[in-house]
């Protein structure tokens, strides 16, 4: 099995803390609307594509890291000067992204066992 280091980061500052902390690693990272009180994401696209994304995760190379970051309420996300959208270019949830890179998936396409499988095991 994979070895992969996992993060759960809340908002913008967390994120760029976890880059930080693990740069020269390939970075995965799968962008969603923050959980409530249950632990679900406002975001019903978020919530099914989270299994196929962490199915996925067993085709990551060592030594990668993958961060789970919830990027906010809905309300935060739809601001059009929200910091994922201004500076990051994340325009729709859920994304997964290999940071540094221009190699995502968005939207449905999270939700595809072979786009993520072929996403992740890539490198």
């Amino acid at each position: 099995m994979a070895a992969y280091t996992e993060m759960c980061v809340c908002g913008f500052e967390e994120f760029n803390q976890a880059v930080k902390q693990h740069e020269g690693k390939p970075i995965f990272v799968f962008f969603v609307g923050s959980l409530d009180a249950e632990g679900k994401s406002w975001c019903p696209l978020c919530v099914k594509a989270e299994p196929v994304i962490r199915e996925g995760l067993k085709h990551t190379g060592k030594e990668c890291v993958f961060i789970y970051c919830q990027i906010g309420d809905k309300p935060s996300w739809r601001d059009p000067n929200n910091d994922f959208r201004r500076k990051l270019s994340v325009m729709s949830l859920p994304t997964l992204q290999k940071y540094g890179t221009p190699r995502k998936l968005v939207d449905s396409e999270c939700q595809q066992a072979n786009l993520v499988q072929m996403f992740f095991g890539e490198d």
